[in-house]
């Protein structure tokens, strides 16, 4: 049986991982977080506070595989007085120091769930694994260089790195942007997003973690770096309509033209929220299909109404 080290086992993808882990019949998982959430029990999830400052000796023992979920992700308020020396303290250095307990102990594989932000945030055609990286905001470069730092520690130790980077991911109770959009949807707000064709590519909670427990153990991940994606690009206002036909409400969507949108948006210092909601970010998730043999095994219309059928159980 294959012992697996969990971090972030409570977060929004972490703790879809560690249920799916907890009920495999080949692994065997233990889940690191800051703090238990209230009304969890079980011997299996452990809080450690701070990972960064966290002695980890006591849980590597025979542990494989460790895979590391935690991170500092994107803040929309952020209140620290250096954003930017935060990311890195946690994402990088924190990265690089449990990485090194994991060499120390012996632990075989090391899967890091990075970001597709390292590639970039905006794209004319479909990135791929191999695609030089241009990180353009804190979270992304300081993903981008955590992945640096453990390929050089790979190449000097031997341990095998396995790098995903994930798009938006979306699911029951997510986070973020995803989250965002439901709650405008909810509230029946007329939006003013119903000509946009651009292309994005997601990725429901079910296929990343599908795709993560394939990188586990298979022979063809070790020091590799794989996209993540559903496989199906969608626009804003095809997202937006599938949403709210997932949640069995109107979309009520305007049809205002992109370009006109672009410009209220720079007059309004909103150029960010202007990309997200109007630009391309193309995943060609084609490395990670034919390395792996892997397909995403849930539709995105099946994984947007899973998002909601949960919601209501």
């Amino acid at each position: 049986m294959t012992k697996i080290i969990l971090t972030g086992a409570n977060g929004f993808v972490g703790s879809r991982l560690f249920s799916q882990l907890e009920h495999h019949p080949k692994f065997q998982v233990v889940g690191l977080c800051r703090r238990v959430p209230q009304g969890v029990s079980g011997s299996t999830l452990h809080a450690v506070g701070d990972l960064q400052q966290a002695d980890l000796s006591t849980f590597l023992t025979g542990v494989d595989v460790f895979i590391h979920s935690a991170a500092r992700a994107h803040i929309m308020r952020d209140e620290v007085a250096d954003p930017l020396a935060e990311y890195h303290r946690v994402n990088v250095e924190g990265t690089l120091s449990l990485a090194r307990q994991a060499v120390a102990a012996g632990v075989k594989r090391f899967i890091f769930i990075s970001s597709i932000g390292v590639n970039g945030n905006i794209n004319t055609r479909p990135f791929i694994a191999d695609d030089q990286p241009n990180p353009a905001e804190p979270y992304a470069q300081s993903k981008w260089e955590a992945e640096q730092c453990l390929t050089q520690l790979a190449a000097e130790t031997g341990m095998e790195l396995v790098i995903i980077r994930p798009p938006l991911v979306y699911g029951p109770f997510a986070p973020g942007n995803f989250g965002s959009l439901v709650r405008w949807i909810e509230k029946g707000v007329p939006l003013p997003l119903g000509a946009i064709h651009n292309k994005r590519t997601l990725v429901g909670i079910d296929n990343l973690t599908d795709l993560i427990i394939r990188c586990i153990d298979h022979p063809a991940a070790a020091n590799q770096v794989f996209l993540a994606g559903d496989g199906e690009d969608l626009s804003t206002t095809q997202l937006l309509r599938s949403v709210a036909k997932a949640m069995g409400r109107p979309s009520r969507l305007i049809p205002v033209p992109a370009v006109v949108l672009q410009l209220g948006a720079t007059v309004l210092g909103k150029k960010a929220v202007a990309q997200r909601l109007l630009g391309s970010l193309q995943v060609d998730i084609s490395k990670t299909r034919h390395l792996l043999d892997w397909t995403p095994p849930v539709s995105v219309d099946e994984g947007l109404k899973r998002c909601f059928s949960i919601s209501k159980d």
